[in-house]
């Protein structure tokens, strides 16, 4: 068993140290005492103290300047303080400066071993969600990639290959799967890493703005250029770009891209200076892009261009057992962000994460999490909700395997938004085969329903 944590007592009161003290002792404690202040400040120096229990009158120090002391030499420790009737409004100033609580005498051994337990409870959580932050922090390279499958251990192994070299990186997946984070890892392994890593999303912004942000514009190119500016491709120069969604890239500019690409130079909007830049490029997309060339809108010269390796990621659907380690590994990550105590999902619920479709893959996975997290009472999360879609009367709409069933009094925007969810889902994730089946501008699909 782990050892007990170090408890000091502060008090002149030898008779209540000593009550106190063989209290704590019979629980497993191990109990340390002062006499005053400036005595409690020298075994604070020493020793690895998780709480101090300290009497608000000392014969040197007050109990309040003893509180700023000890967390200014442990700010871990946590502090209850002993107050007497008279001095209740002084404890409450003393938890205001950071006392964890206060307790009257004369001292009553129930409530003090119920506040010790609360108090040390309270520091083991903060030191557990500090150290799931470092280690969330720290998850860098691959291993910010959370899987044991098979074709995840695949796609961990071509990175680690790939990483350290300069080739170009087409990487393919549908929404949600984790394509930014492989290239956060091709970037994190690679020896661009001292550089930035840029990153763009050729879906997210009008046509008619996407070449100024790749490559930048001169001063008066168009309406509104009131300075010259700097592209990605220039920004990235020396490290690593991403361009996101490349398949929705109009022709026109993919002729420019692929100037670059053989050229390694290009002109600013506007510009007549040729500017050479150095840089590895990845491409992300969840497009088919044989049939996009097949279909005319993707030059099958810029595919072999960019698609020097290619990394599929493969649909949460298709990798289950992964679903309990990625649940764990947000559960840990939105308990620490949030302060909470949620440590267990309950095997009901983990039967519903790995009964459920997942149409928006790992995303959908971590917002699910996300919201049970912040919901859940207790450290047990019992059950999942999968978001969804309401009328303004609290009627849900349904989805079965024939269709959708949209309740009466559901507003146009909850209906548009139930019917492009279940497309998407029809359409395993793929939000261009669901936007074709729609009739709708891949664009509009991904501006107004990136959540989904």
């Amino acid at each position: 068993m782990a050892a007990r944590p170090h408890i000091l007592l502060v008090d002149d009161d030898e008779r209540l140290r000593t009550a106190a003290g063989k209290v704590l002792a019979a629980e497993g404690y191990r109990v340390l005492s002062a006499a005053s202040g400036r005595e409690a400040l020298e075994i604070l120096q020493q020793a690895a103290v998780a709480l101090v229990i300290s009497d608000l009158r000392l014969p040197d120090l007050d109990g309040i300047a003893l509180l700023k002391q000890a967390r200014e030499l442990l700010p871990e420790t946590e502090v209850v303080m002993i107050t007497g009737h008279g001095s209740v409004e002084k404890a409450v100033e003393a938890m205001r400066l950071g006392a964890y609580d206060f307790i009257e005498k004369p001292l009553d051994s129930a409530a003090l071993l119920k506040t010790v337990a609360k108090a040390l409870e309270k520091q083991r959580l903060a030191s557990e969600n500090r150290q799931l932050r470092r280690q969330l922090q720290q998850r860098r390279g691959v291993e910010a990639l959370v899987g044991d499958s098979p074709p995840m251990q695949a796609v961990k192994q071509l990175i680690r290959q790939i990483a350290p070299t300069d080739v170009h990186v087409l990487i393919q997946g549908e929404s949600g799967t984790g394509k930014e984070i492989v290239a956060d890892a091709l970037h994190d392994l690679s020896g661009r890493r001292v550089q930035s890593l840029v990153k763009i999303s050729c879906a997210a912004i009008p046509e008619t703005l996407l070449e100024s942000e790749l490559f930048g514009h001169e001063r008066g190119a168009f309406t509104g250029a009131a300075a010259a500016r700097p592209g990605k491709f220039e920004l990235a120069d020396g490290g690593t770009l991403l361009l996101d969604e490349i398949a929705e890239m109009t022709p026109q500019l993919q002729a420019k891209l692929l100037r670059v690409l053989q050229d390694g130079s290009f002109q600013r909007l506007g510009g007549t200076r040729e500017i050479r830049v150095n840089v590895r490029l990845l491409c992300a997309t969840h497009t088919d892009i044989p049939q996009a060339i097949e279909e005319g809108k993707f030059r099958h010269d810029l595919y072999y261009r960019i698609n020097t390796v290619q990394i599929v990621l493969p649909p949460l659907r298709e990798r289950r057992e992964d679903i309990p380690l990625l649940a764990g590994h947000f559960l840990r990550k939105y308990a620490a962000a949030m302060g909470r105590a949620v440590r267990v999902i309950a095997p009901r619920a983990l039967d519903q994460l790995l009964a459920h479709l997942w149409p928006g893959n790992v995303r959908e996975l971590d917002h699910v999490l996300q919201r049970a997290v912040a919901l859940a009472n207790g450290d047990t999360i019992r059950g999942f909700t999968f978001a969804p879609t309401a009328s303004r009367d609290g009627r849900a709409a349904v989805r079965d395997e024939s269709g959708i069933s949209i309740p009466i009094g559901a507003t146009v925007d909850e209906a548009t938004k139930c019917l492009v969810a279940a497309t998407i889902e029809h359409c395993a994730g793929n939000k261009l085969k669901a936007a074709r089946m729609l009739g709708i501008p891949p664009r509009t699909m991904y501006r107004h329903f990136s959540d989904l």
